[in-house]
């Protein structure tokens, strides 16, 4: 997904009042401030009470068919447009405490709104995106792909997080095709 592409879905997330953020491997690109590495798709979270402004907001964009894939949850799944455009998307509720609950219990429960406070830019246009700290942790504990190397390395970089177990630091990761 070209980035062009992502500009032009954050702004239709924005002019819908949608609190997004921005999550996966574009969050790790805006947090650097350039594109490292092509993507496949749009990860965004966004509280669930916004559901309907999102449907609408991604529907103004083509982007208005749900996409099953493995795994899916009725708060994890993928939109497309059938052609070209994919958004992962994930959905959460705030908590009293002021932390966030996405899925279930098993599949990953509460975590810290602090997650959800990175800052970044895509293109030059500023985005809410996953914290660093937090990119590097939900890259991992899965079976790293190449990508998964690749990003949790620039970061751990960038911004001075201990590398995880079984990742190799940037200058010996090859960058992913």
């Amino acid at each position: 997904m070209p980035a062009r592409d992502v500009v032009a879905l954050w702004e239709r997330l924005n002019a819908h009042d949608v609190e997004a953020c921005i999550g996966g491997g574009w969050a790790v690109d805006a947090l650097l401030g350039e594109q490292t590495r092509e993507h496949s798709d749009l990860d965004v979270w966004a509280p669930a009470a916004y559901l309907e402004r999102l449907f609408v907001a991604f529907a103004e964009a083509g982007v208005d068919r749900i996409f099953p894939w493995p795994g899916d949850r009725p708060w994890n799944f993928v939109l497309h447009d059938g052609v070209r455009l994919r958004v992962d998307l994930h959905l959460y509720e705030a908590l009293a405490d002021g932390s966030l609950h996405y899925g279930s219990v098993v599949d990953g429960g509460p975590f810290p709104a602090e997650a959800l406070s990175g800052r970044g830019s895509v293109a030059g246009v500023a985005v809410r995106c996953e914290s660093a700290k937090w990119a590097v942790r939900w890259h991992t504990g899965y079976q790293a792909r190449a990508v998964d190397h690749h990003d949790v390395s620039l970061l751990c970089q960038r911004f001075g997080i201990t590398l995880p177990e079984g990742f190799t630091p940037i200058e010996q990761a090859s960058t992913p095709r």
